[in-house]
């Protein structure tokens, strides 16, 4: 169960990074559609899991690949925004959230 803290923090690193990919990270993401879908931080706050869809779902696993290589880039940026509510900056990592592709394919199957 996640302290108030700590879910503050976490939707406050999902605004951020949401942010970076919107204007610095523009580049990283070339053309796909990246959008932040839950942030988990451990209780330490030391690590901290982002959940990522990746539209078109075909450029999912590229777009992963790329986000991995980019992760110190991403890290510094989101250290710059939040240097004030946290003593340390998180390690991040990435996940890939498919949801949207799993219901896509239920749509798809229904009809």
């Amino acid at each position: 169960m996640e302290t108030t803290r700590q879910q503050k923090i976490a939707k406050q690193i999902q605004k951020d990074v949401a942010e970076i990919f919107q204007k610095e990270g523009a580049a990283v993401v070339r053309g796909s559609l990246v959008t932040v879908t839950a942030v988990r931080v451990s209780p330490d706050f030391g690590y901290a899991k982002i959940y990522v869809s990746v539209f078109p779902f075909e450029r999912s696993a590229g777009m992963m690949k790329t986000l991995e290589q980019q992760n110190w880039f991403i890290r510094r940026a989101l250290g710059q925004r939040i240097r004030n509510q946290l003593k340390n900056v998180p390690e991040i990592q990435f996940f890939l959230d498919d949801s949207l592709e799993y219901i896509e394919h239920i749509e798809q199957a229904l009809k």
